[in-house]
């Protein structure tokens, strides 16, 4: 019997953390390259290194995305708002030529990378993206304070970043 209820609580464990806040990321996510603009690949945490010191918000995105596309006035409002905070987006897109096409086309200011392997990826999977856009907080110490904004939590986003702000 007291097996059987250790093995429940280890499924529940497992089983509820995924929407989960977190406040760091995964071993295997640090290490994982994405391919920047000039063709290098990058280890997502030389992204983060390079934004230490500094409130960072990342964008999930694709350019085929509709609801990526509908949320770029509201992005572009919350940059306008808070000039101090870095911006990184990450692409989700398929091929590099869509990608920079995006990037130019709605005129995102920021970093700009794309996962090798999209959605279905190991990047993907290890950040949780299930939707895009995805929206993800690190504060200046590299904690992560909003792990799981989409397009209609612009709010809380704001509230958020006022925050760091203190």
């Amino acid at each position: 019997m007291k097996k059987i209820i250790a093995l429940l609580v280890v499924f529940s464990t497992f089983s509820c953390t995924t929407n989960a806040q977190k406040t760091e990321f995964t071993k295997k996510a640090l290490t994982e390259t994405l391919l920047a603009t000039n063709g290098s690949q990058v280890a997502f945490k030389n992204i983060l290194k390079k934004h230490k010191g500094k409130t960072l918000v990342i964008e999930v995105w694709a350019s085929w995305c509709g609801d990526c596309v509908k949320a770029m006035p509201k992005l572009k409002e919350l940059q306008a708002n808070n000039q101090d905070v870095d911006y990184v987006f990450i692409s989700m897109d398929k091929t590099a030529d869509k990608w920079k096409e995006g990037i130019e086309k709605h005129q995102l200011k920021g970093d700009h990378y794309m996962a090798n392997d999209q959605m279905k990826g190991v990047f993907a999977k290890e950040v949780d993206v299930d939707w895009i856009p995805r929206y993800i907080i690190v504060d200046k110490n590299g904690k992560i304070v909003l792990y799981r904004a989409i397009e209609t939590d612009f709010e809380k986003i704001n509230e958020t970043l006022k925050s760091l702000k203190k």
